[in-house]
């Protein structure tokens, strides 16, 4: 620090014997869009055999630094809280203030870090590299970064990928790492100046520029098997998806105003509860990390619940506990009632209805559909049932057939007042309404039809509209094929998950497991570089072939090389299993 000190106070000296005045942007003329050209650099480029202990950069005109300490890339990775960075005038001065490792190439990437002080224009291409050794290492690996789905997408200019050395027990979560590249705007990357070795590989959405990822919230993707580096590598493909690594655990219970609450330490992906009076006496609902169990008959009194938990990387807890249901003199939850679900329908309104709370029973001559100005047809039991596959009475779907005979476009989901009773005795206080609306047959598009070009079963095949909300879905067992028919005239994309464990759901894979994410396949036109659909009325699309979207990983004979086998896979990735649980 004091020799750097001592050649900045020189630098001060002479400029204060060659000027009096300030530089500044001169008054008028025409903008300054000239990026800074480096003059000479101390080292210079391509040395062999030095070991530096400060660097300094000439430019043409004066310069500023943008945020050094995160821009500027340095392979190997050094102590970068280290490194002390100056711009002064024309020169950028670094000192390292550390001792640099024998025979090794490190290379400076400035980016976008070194900027004029006039219009803040960056040097172009701007890489210092050296080495304490007597070769420069010059071997690379090259390729581009995507993510599995295109709705997830946020700026590439925040992406890393990262080689650590195989035999260190660092990784993207705990470390900087060995030798490291930003992604471009398109998605490439090349990491050079490599010494040939064996290497781990990721590549991560750096939001917080940590030179680390966070496994709760950033996207990230890992090759599964090590790379070994004895040539230049080419085409290696990274995919990017979030995958929340964090422990599966319960975090407390307690018991309040008559319920007793589960709280999770994160969102779950699937749960199943064990009861003998499950919906009958025994109610419950989850509401993001949080399970709150009803009972209508116990008070101050406690019974024995098992609870199998899965999150979405795959961690299974199956536990069982008892739930103690208090005596409470507080004022209860009113029910509130919500839709969700499609609005529009050609032949059977299909209305989603949610609540709050758990629904115990329903006053089938107050729920009823109007339209017209006092024609109604009222909905039996027939017609209704519980959506949630964990048994949770909180999710409701109505399924009410239209007759062509009647000509109207407008139909009104009417719950009265008194329709819905929860499981704490309460009836909704307010009437509900909901419009759906029919869709003319004349304007309808016919049908989508295609296939997945795969052996692999089964496949979740989806239909999604331009913002990639899902119109339909189907689960092929037997077959590649599907179809869609009788459908809005609109855009529409099409996707399909292979669902090798099959739970019915995409799963993101596991870090931890070396087990990576399920395929997926999407529906894109080569010629109009499209992902989209245009379905006109009357119109049918057949014969639709999905596209692979390429797997992490290096590309084989055109393929990419895959990780694991499909029988590999476990049903569940770890089972974690605890017995007579007691927490009152």
């Amino acid at each position: 620090m004091k020799k750097l000190f001592n050649r900045f106070c020189l630098i001060i000296i002479a400029a204060i014997l060659g000027a009096c005045a300030k530089q500044s942007s001169p008054m008028g003329g025409p903008k300054d869009e000239d990026p800074p050209v480096l003059l000479s650099s101390d080292p210079k480029n391509e040395s062999i055999n030095i070991k530096p202990e400060k660097i300094d950069l000439e430019f043409n005109e004066y310069v500023e630094l943008e945020n050094p300490t995160q821009s500027i890339i340095i392979t190997p990775k050094i102590d970068k809280d280290k490194v002390e960075y100056i711009a002064l005038k024309e020169h950028v001065l670094i000192d390292l203030n550390q001792e640099l490792e024998d025979s090794t190439t490190y290379v400076f990437n400035f980016q976008k870090s070194i900027q004029d002080i006039t219009e803040g224009n960056p040097a172009e291409n701007l890489k210092l590299v050296f080495s304490t050794g007597e070769t420069i290492d010059s071997l690379s690996v090259s390729g581009e970064v995507d993510y599995w789905f295109s709705e997830d997408k946020p700026d590439y200019k925040d992406i890393l990928v990262g080689l650590y050395i195989n035999e260190d027990s660092t990784d993207l979560f705990t470390s900087a790492p060995y030798y490291i590249a930003q992604v471009d705007t398109a998605g490439k990357y090349k990491i050079t100046n490599i010494k040939a070795g064996t290497f781990r590989a990721y590549a991560w959405y750096d939001e917080n520029n940590s030179l680390k990822a966070e496994h709760r919230s950033e996207p990230y993707g890992f090759l599964s098997e090590p790379l070994e580096v004895n040539k230049n590598i080419e085409n290696l493909q990274f995919n990017l998806n979030r995958a929340d690594l964090s422990t599966l655990k319960i975090n407390r219970t307690s018991s309040t105003s008559g319920k007793f609450d589960v709280i999770l330490s994160k969102e779950l992906a699937n749960y199943t509860v064990f009861h003998q009076d499950k919906n009958t006496k025994l109610f419950f609902r989850k509401k993001d990390n949080n399970i709150r169990f009803y009972h209508t008959e116990l008070i101050n009194d406690s019974t024995e619940v098992r609870l199998q938990l899965m999150d979405s990387v795959g961690v299974k807890i199956d536990t069982t506990l008892y739930a103690r249901f208090d005596e409470s003199d507080r004022s209860k939850e009113k029910i509130e009632i919500s839709t969700a679900g499609e609005t529009q329908f050609i032949d059977t309104i299909n209305a989603k209805l949610s609540f709050n709370k758990p629904i115990y029973q329903i006053n089938y001559d107050s729920l009823y559909i109007a339209y017209d100005t006092a024609s109604t047809l009222f909905i039996n039991p027939d017609m209704v049932s519980f959506a949630d596959s964990s048994g949770s009475r909180t999710l409701l779907n109505i399924n009410i057939p239209i007759n062509d005979s009647i000509p109207y476009e407008k139909y009104k989901l009417i719950a009265a007042d008194s329709t819905f009773q929860d499981v704490e005795m309460l009836w909704n206080e307010e009437k509900f309404e909901a419009t759906y609306s029919r869709l003319k047959k004349d304007n309808l598009g016919d049908e989508i039809s295609g296939k997945v070009p795969t052996d692999e079963r089964p496949i979740i095949i989806q239909l999604l509209d331009k913002s990639d909300n899902i119109v339909r879905e189907k689960y092929l067992t037997e077959t590649n094929q599907f179809s869609f028919t009788k459908l809005e005239a609109t855009n529409y994309k099409l996707r399909a998950i292979i669902d090798r464990n099959k739970n019915k759901a995409w799963d993101p894979g596991n870090i931890n497991f070396n087990i990576q994410p399920e395929p997926v396949y999407f529906y894109y036109d080569e010629e109009s570089k499209s992902k989209e659909l245009i379905l006109r009325g009357g119109w049918t699309l057949q014969d639709q072939i999905l596209t692979k979207r390429r797997e992490t990983g290096l590309l084989i004979n055109n393929k990419s090389k895959e990780t694991y086998e499909i029988d590999e896979i476990p049903l569940s990735i770890l089972e974690i299993t605890t017995k007579d649980l007691i927490i009152d």
